[in-house]
């Protein structure tokens, strides 16, 4: 056969490439022929022509992101993440003879959007992301701007710009400059729930669904559109979302006349789409979150006698449970029609306020490698939100992961309330989080303190385990093959590609690889004689200017590898290390040895910081440390063998034989960087290449072997 391949990855570029040499390894070993097409983090490479995909037979997309299948219209297609193509390539190539052809339509509708027939394409057994799982997180991506800066707005502007009241609370002076930057960011936080819902719908109906899925949220978040005094929030917006979303593919099945067809997506499908959909959430979907509204409100006043540890449980779940939306309201305004009576019930809410923000803020510190960057992020600026009492900056994680989030969140939050109601905690504004306590507006601050810390806590303890345990099943079922609710770090990759595109923090290079070879051995002048010069930033760039590689000063006669960066002077036939960080430490001794390490013992922090993050050992007996530092002053690739191997935490339990580490400087380039890894990950697929490599009798034999990576 003659067949087609797709693979890529969101978060780095090792599983697109190792797929990608899988997928052409057993097609060849099958006597097929194989085109793949890669989308790293560099970009489309290797991309399939109109004329390949008329000639090809079949088409195999390995990938764990949208990946646009209308071109493949009329051809058997199957669809799978990107981990079946790693590990069953060959199961995969023979799926495509009997796989369903991709309509058309189906295809069209799935462009650029992720949109119809993403279930289902290639039958059987496959593990794609669900659509709604990719819908969502498409979402929360978008989303997470408005939140971290409206949020921080509001924050910054209270922090500098209000003024303490004689009750303890905090207002800023109309007309003022803080009291502009206030308003701004409460547009941000105004638009994060619409901007859910449209880019919901987005993704499941392309651009036709965006106008309904925003529209629809900016109504599901205005109760007063249903005569309710709070609007349905995130969990309202991902509601019209969905709905949005299948509305508009639905009408695009709808068979028109030719005349009608080109008005279709830019008017005919927008306008019956948002009518439709807010007139279905004001009358139908609205009415009962009003009559939820004044029930619960009901409800509560009812409970104002009984227990205070009880009624701060039932508080604190309602505050955590949607953040802003109207269970959370609910719990508020009660507790803020009492200030002046009863201000226990509001220093029960105040407690509980800031919990969601802060516990999901600590969760993202205490356990890195479960997070992505952004989400990393997101969560330093959670930990903000929440001493000022913004809920809201807990939106993000409970809408990416609402089965493990909005538990711990409301776990916490019960065990916020009950300790202050327990406690007699007061609070005399309408306000929560730590700030109105250093505002002098709580009465019983040591026990408001323990109270949040205590719900902190519970929620950041509760969140980490429940995506620990849905990390070690997903392990169970297979390498690679995430749970929808937890994202599946890419190995020792995705840090680098995330620090080579740019990211803020430093990219400490993967302790996990360099661990393969434990303790550290300094290279004896007669085993490597260290370099004299120093390759400066200027001079690698100088020699970039000249046409030469950065740090390419490699011996006559000897093979360039890498583009030099890896010579005789970095490769060890066998570690002295038996543990992860002394091989660390080693690795970055042998790279010193060429005088482009400034500082070892930093870049072993750096690599042992991205060791933190997550594994580097890629499975297969390979491991690729990587650090993005200035300890060193040019990039410099490290290789060395330990042949008992190293446990690495490889995802597949293999122990770690091979070892690379990657260091380059800050300022190195980022596209040289993630191409280095990218041709390492591709080699290193051949099994042949690993025995050849493994089986090297000393450095010379290495380095012939190592000069075949192209």
């Amino acid at each position: 056969m003659r067949l087609l391949a797709v693979t890529a990855c969101p978060t780095g570029i090792a599983h697109t490439y190792m797929a990608a040499e899988k997928l052409t390894q057993a097609a060849e070993a099958l006597g097929h022929e194989m085109k793949v097409e890669t989308q790293g983090s560099i970009g489309a490479e290797n991309v399939l022509s109109d004329n390949d995909v008329r000639d090809a037979d079949g088409i195999i997309i390995a990938a764990d992101k949208d990946v646009d299948r209308s071109r493949f219209a009329g051809k058997r297609l199957v669809v799978v993440g990107v981990a079946e193509g790693i590990h069953h390539p060959e199961e995969l190539i023979e799926r495509v003879r009997t796989a369903p052809v991709h309509g058309a339509e189906r295809g069209a509708a799935g462009a650029g959007g992720g949109a119809a027939g993403t279930g289902s394409a290639g039958g059987g057994g496959g593990k794609e992301r669900s659509l709604a799982y990719k819908a969502l997180m498409n979402g929360v991506s978008y989303m997470i701007p408005f939140v971290v800066v409206g949020g921080l707005l509001i924050a910054v502007s209270l922090a500098l710009g209000g003024h303490p009241q004689a009750d303890g609370g905090l207002v800023i002076p109309d007309g003022s400059f803080w009291k502009h930057v206030n308003d701004i960011g409460t547009i941000g936080f105004t638009l994060m729930v619409p901007i859910l819902s449209g880019y919901i719908a987005y993704a499941i109906g392309d651009r036709p669904a965006l106008v309904p899925g925003m529209i629809g949220g900016w109504i599901a978040n205005t109760g007063a559109l249903y005569d309710s005094k709070s609007g349905a929030g995130f969990i309202g917006a991902i509601v019209t979302g969905f709905l949005a979303g299948y509305l508009v593919l639905w009408i695009k099945k709808v068979r028109v006349p030719k005349f009608v067809q080109p008005i279709m997506p830019i008017i005919v499908i927008p306008i019956v789409a948002t009518s439709a959909l807010g007139l279905f959430f004001i009358y139908v979907i609205g009415r009962p979150i009003s009559w939820v509204f004044e029930h619960l409100t009901s409800w509560l006043g009812g409970l104002t006698g009984s227990s205070a540890a009880l009624l701060g449980v039932i508080l604190g779940l309602m505050i955590a449970f949607d953040m802003g939306g109207p269970v959370n309201k609910t719990a508020f305004l009660f507790g803020a029609g009492l200030v002046s009576k009863n201000p226990e019930i509001m220093g029960m809410c105040a407690a509980a306020i800031p919990v969601p923000p802060l516990g999901q803020g600590v969760a993202t510190l205490i356990r890195r490698r479960l997070y992505n960057d952004q989400e990393r992020e997101t969560g330093l600026a959670a930990l903000f939100m929440g001493c000022f009492g913004i809920t809201e900056g807990a939106i993000p994680f409970a809408a990416g992961r609402p089965a493990r989030v909005i538990p711990s969140n409301m776990l916490g939050g019960a065990v916020a309330g009950a300790l202050a109601g327990l406690a007699g905690v007061t609070d005399n504004v309408p306000h929560g989080g730590p700030i109105v306590a250093v505002l002098g507006a709580v009465g019983g601050v040591a026990m408001f303190f323990v109270a949040i810390a205590a719900g902190t806590v519970v929620t950041a303890l509760c969140t980490v385990t429940l995506m620990s345990v849905a990390e070690r099943r997903e392990g169970a079922g297979g390498a690679g093959e995430a749970d929808s609710d937890v994202p599946a770090p890419e190995p020792a990759l995705a840090g680098a590609a995330a620090g080579a595109a740019g990211a803020s923090a430093p990219e400490p290079a993967p302790a996990g690889a360099a661990g393969t070879a434990a303790g550290a051995e300094s290279r004896t002048e007669a085993d490597a004689e260290p370099r004299t010069e120093t390759t400066t930033a200027a001079d690698a760039e100088a020699g970039t200017a000249t046409g030469t590689e950065p740090g390419t000063e490699t011996a006559p006669g000897e093979p360039a590898v890498l583009s030099g960066y890896l010579t005789r002077d970095t490769v060890k036939v066998r570690l002295d290390a038996s543990e992860k960080e002394a091989a660390i430490r080693e690795m970055a001794e042998l790279a010193a040895g060429t005088g482009k390490v400034a500082d070892v013992d930093e870049l072993v922090r750096v690599a042992l910081a991205r060791e933190a993050q997550g594994t580097t050992g890629l499975g297969e007996e390979i491991a690729i440390p990587h650090a993005k530092t200035d300890a060193v002053t040019a990039p410099v690739v490290g290789f060395a063998r330990s042949p008992e191997g190293i446990d690495w935490g490889s995802l597949d339990g293999t122990l770690a034989k091979l070892v690379f580490m990657i260091s380059v400087p800050e300022a190195a380039a980022g596209d040289e960087h993630l191409r280095i890894l990218a041709l390492l990950s591709r080699k290193l697929m051949d099994t042949d290449f690993r025995a050849r490599l493994q089986a090297a009798p000393d450095s010379d034999a290495i380095m012939a072997v190592l000069a075949e990576i192209q």
